[in-house]
């Protein structure tokens, strides 16, 4: 799987575009919907829009999306916790609450690689100060992602990527003082 990393909108949020057997998954397209769709080739098949969580700047662009590709949008409220599927592309969803009671994050096994929206920063968590955050959620959301291999690489909705070897002393200060 190939990973293609846009910085769109006024809060540089991290979209995604994952690419794999002539097809395309298209992770948080929060604005610069232009921007998002030079960057896909256009002998590629767009499959599906994932949303990691409803803020305004991670789905800033779906309509404009929606309209050239018609493809499935993809949440929390059609996507079940545990394994999924679109076209070529297996994921692990895991809900986590805290920055937003709709929050997921995405796991690729295959590749090690985790897209966590707003959850996880490198050196930081997600705010739970905004409306639907909640932090007993967001201490829960860190206790099931601390059990998964540290060697995963997390790409975040906003800033540089990390790891969980890189982040668990944060993700574990986090917990014990939120």
């Amino acid at each position: 799987m190939n990973i293609k990393v846009v910085a769109v909108g006024k809060l540089d949020t991290n979209c995604y575009i994952l690419s794999k057997n002539n097809s395309v998954l298209i992770i948080d397209p929060g604005d610069d919907a232009d921007k998002i769709i030079s960057n896909i080739d256009k002998f590629m098949d767009v499959v599906g829009i994932i949303i990691t969580h409803s803020h305004f700047d991670h789905i800033g662009a779906v309509s404009s999306l929606l309209n050239k590709y018609n493809v499935p949008v993809y949440d929390k409220t059609n996507l079940k916790e545990g394994i999924n599927s679109v076209s070529s592309f297996s994921f692990e969803v895991i809900y986590t609450p805290g920055h937003l009671d709709d929050a997921i994050v995405l796991y690729f096994r295959e590749n090690d690689v985790m897209f966590t929206g707003d959850f996880i920063f490198k050196n930081s968590i997600g705010r739970t100060d905004l409306p639907g955050g909640n932090v007993a959620d967001m201490k829960k959301s860190i206790l099931k992602i601390l059990k998964y291999p540290e060697n995963i690489r997390i790409l975040p909705g906003h800033y540089a990527s990390t790891t969980i070897q890189e982040e668990k002393k944060n993700l574990e200060f986090f917990y014990s003082h939120i």
